[in-house]
């Protein structure tokens, strides 16, 4: 493992470890992928990060990529990973401006201009609007829809006074969503083109500072019942301002940051 190149890059304050593993050396190196993601995104012990993310071959593609969260779960789609895959795909030389990219939710175009990425997702499906769910004595109306990965969204007048990390993971794990379960996103509409977010995310569990699909589930959601125009800007707990489209298609706009390159050492996985 000395000395094997990893990239470390972040969208709206969710951080992302990228290898390419074109030519196969995870798989040489290590027999249980899920075992050494979480021990490489394990905070202060080894690198840290929300997720990482491995660069392969693709016959339908630039590339395919498996999306990891930190807990080894292996995820379809990241929107904020998203960003910032293509963001290194295009320095490293494996795409060009536009591109696109296998997913296990689909194929994903993209367009990186400087450190902006503009990404078309894959349709939402699965689109449920105000149902009730029940747990304990209390009922939440939600809505929810699949945009790569499954969404739940909530509407608050105060998303600052929610307590994501509690309601947030009662939701995730309800019967309703199966064993998969949902991330849950309270919103919060200021106006007809601006909406705040705050996030509990599957995998990570936990509320995290931004959530690229979120984002889209919320603008997918909040334009069909009439609340929102396209396009809405979405403000996130980590302060970027995600521009979400729902158009004929849905697209997701925004920055990464390259932040730094570095070399993974055994002692990392300790």
């Amino acid at each position: 493992m000395k000395g094997l190149e990893f990239y470390k890059l972040n969208a709206s304050g969710n951080d992302f470890i990228i290898i390419d593993n074109r030519d196969g050396i995870i798989n040489r190196l290590c027999k249980d992928i899920p075992d050494f993601v979480t021990r490489v995104c394990r905070q202060h012990l080894s690198v840290g990060a929300d997720g990482l993310i491995l660069i392969e071959n693709s016959d339908k593609a630039d590339f395919k990529w498996r999306f990891f969260n930190s807990d080894g779960s292996e995820a379809e789609m990241c929107g904020n990973g998203g960003r910032c895959v293509v963001r290194y795909a295009f320095i490293k030389g494996i795409a060009k401006e536009e591109m696109s990219f296998e997913t296990l939710a689909g194929i994903i175009k993209a367009r990186v201009s400087s450190n902006k990425v503009k990404l078309q997702l894959t349709d939402p499906k699965e689109l449920k609007l105000d149902y009730p769910l029940r747990f304990d004595e209390t009922e939440i109306f939600i809505s929810s829809v699949n945009t790569g990965v499954p969404h739940a969204v909530v509407i608050s007048d105060d998303i600052d006074r929610i307590p994501v990390e509690e309601i947030g993971r009662k939701i995730r794990y309800h019967s309703v969503f199966g064993t998969q379960g949902s991330n849950v996103n309270f919103v919060q509409i200021i106006d007809e083109g601006n909406v705040k977010i705050r996030t509990y995310e599957r995998g990570v569990e936990g509320e995290t500072l931004a959530c690229g699909t979120g984002a889209v589930a919320t603008g997918v959601i909040l334009k069909e019942k009439g609340l929102v125009k396209s396009p809405v800007r979405i403000w996130t707990r980590g302060g970027e301002i995600i521009n979400i489209y729902v158009e004929d298609k849905v697209y997701l706009e925004g920055e990464s940051r390259l932040v730094f390159k570095g070399e993974l050492y055994e002692e990392a996985l300790l």
